[in-house]
């Protein structure tokens, strides 16, 4: 049997003396379908970010506030922004999205269009204003600043009315041009139901797919901070993965067609969660999860929290199936991450860094069934190279192919990891994992998307070799790395 070494030799002698005429003659892949704005693809590569739910509601000790709760109760006794930054940064998170404004309509910075805000509670004698702390520890630590600021509001009394929204607009403006760089705006579907509203204290309901015009609202947005990236049920950048588990599809499309979604639609949960293969728009799903069964803080939760190993399980089922993990950590009434939890993560960091410490397909020989036009510009060692940039590629019209990784000698492996070069476009619709086993190949997993990132379980087989067949996709497929561990 021919061995890896022996594949290339024959191409790399033609290459050699052919690489200038060829690369001419061999095209690059065009792009298939929609592909990811640059915003989108640096937000892809951050694969973790944390959520921090803090606000008023930490203080009462409920997850909705009604909006009647008097600014006196929020007074953290020790804020630290830093002591969050610290920990997130240690544990290996690259953004973090504060709740400046949540449903109760508290603003945790002085906005100058409510008083129902954190200059008329006692922290730091009304001079307090945390969205600004906040953002000032991210840039310390080397983490990305977002913001998730309620479009419901049961605080104002114009909720409902078309004033209310040169209100919201007006707060966005603030946060858009007095925080520094915000790399992703955050909002939900809770919109309208019984709230204060100004002491009317009634129920109100609006026209959940117009009422806020997102275009015009969003477009505002863009045009003070163009690089911010919206989520929302439906995007327009990033979508909701369906559920609150921390679990994205095992058939996960980063396309989708958004024509009949709006924020707070019902019943989307499963076209969330896996997408639309051919979708008109690249919209990924984000997976925001909490670390405790609440979102905000409660201290009979704190028995509660989830364990490193939970904590794994949920990277695998979300970084691990092409998504983004968004992972919700809730200070305590202190302002500081509670140690229940930072033990926790610091123990999932402990476990990420075991499992994926080395890569045993690191230069190791790759060889494939067929090479785009024969040309090494597009060779299977490009998936071992360590560089994004460089991908395998096939011919047009071939879109079923196998590649093979032999390792050095048997060995016992856990896990397997595969990416797309997605800049031009997400491809593979079907594939197989398969091991050397007494003298033939055996099917071990497989699986339908690869995405940004796929990470499959191996279970501990032992093996020499292993074998990626892509048995189906809606191109040529381009892989831009393998890993082995």
């Amino acid at each position: 049997m021919m061995r890896a070494t022996e594949f290339w030799i024959i191409p790399m002698l033609l290459w050699a003396v052919t690489s200038c005429q060829h690369k001419k003659e061999v095209a690059e892949p065009e792009p298939l379908g929609p592909i990811p704005t640059k915003d989108q693809m640096a937000w892809h590569r951050m694969e973790m970010n944390a959520f921090v739910h803090f606000s008023i509601n930490t203080f009462t000790d409920r997850e909705w506030g009604y909006g009647d709760e008097p600014p006196e109760l929020f007074d953290p006794s020790a804020f630290d922004s830093d002591q969050w930054m610290s920990v997130l940064e240690e544990t290996g998170f690259k953004g973090v999205i504060l709740t400046a404004k949540h449903h109760d309509g508290f603003a945790l910075w002085p906005s100058a269009y409510t008083e129902h805000s954190i200059k008329n509670s006692p922290f730091r004698s009304g001079n307090g204003d945390v969205v600004r702390s906040v953002s000032e520890s991210a840039a310390r630590y080397g983490l990305k600043f977002g913001v998730y600021l309620s479009p419901w509001d049961r605080n104002h009394a114009d909720y409902g009315n078309p004033s209310y929204i040169d209100y919201y607009r007006n707060q966005l403006r603030e946060l858009f041009t007095g925080y520094g760089p915000i790399f992703e705006m955050w909002f939900d579907g809770a919109n309208g139901g019984d709230g204060h509203y100004g002491g009317a204290r009634e129920r109100r309901t609006i026209d959940r797919e117009h009422y806020y015009d997102w275009p015009n609202t969003l477009g505002m947005v863009d045009s003070i901070q163009p690089h911010v990236v919206f989520f929302s049920d439906a995007g327009p950048d990033l979508r909701w993965v369906g559920n609150e588990r921390g679990v994205a599809g095992t058939t996960n499309w980063n396309t989708i067609s958004p024509d009949t979604l709006y924020a707070g639609k019902a019943g989307i949960e499963d076209l969330l969660q896996k997408g639309t293969a051919g979708g008109s728009r690249w919209i990924p799903a984000e997976v925001d999860v909490s670390i405790r069964p609440g979102w905000f803080y409660h201290k009979d939760q704190d028995s509660l929290v989830k364990t490193p190993e939970e904590l794994f399980q949920i990277y695998l089922t979300s970084v691990g199936r092409g998504s983004n993990l968004l992972l919700n950590v809730p200070p305590d009434t202190t302002g500081q991450f509670h140690a229940e939890d930072v033990m926790s993560l610091q123990g999932f960091k402990k476990i990420l860094d075991s499992v994926f410490q080395h890569d045993l397909a690191r230069s190791i020989q790759v060889s494939a069934s067929t090479v785009r036009g024969g040309d090494r510009e597009y060779s299977p060692l490009n998936l071992t190279d360590g560089d994004p940039a460089t991908y395998w590629a096939t011919d047009d019209g071939i879109t079923s192919a196998s590649l093979t990784l032999e390792l050095d000698g048997e060995t016992e492996l856990g896990y397997l990891l595969l990416q797309e070069y997605i800049e031009l476009g997400q491809r593979v619709e079907a594939f197989d994992i398969l091991v050397w086993k007494q003298g033939q190949w055996k099917k071990v997993t497989g699986g339908t998307t690869i995405g940004y990132k796929r990470i499959l379980p191996l279970d501990g087989v032992r093996t020499s070799k292993v074998k990626i067949e892509i048995k189906e996709a809606l191109g040529c497929p381009l892989i831009s790395n393998v890993e082995i561990y």
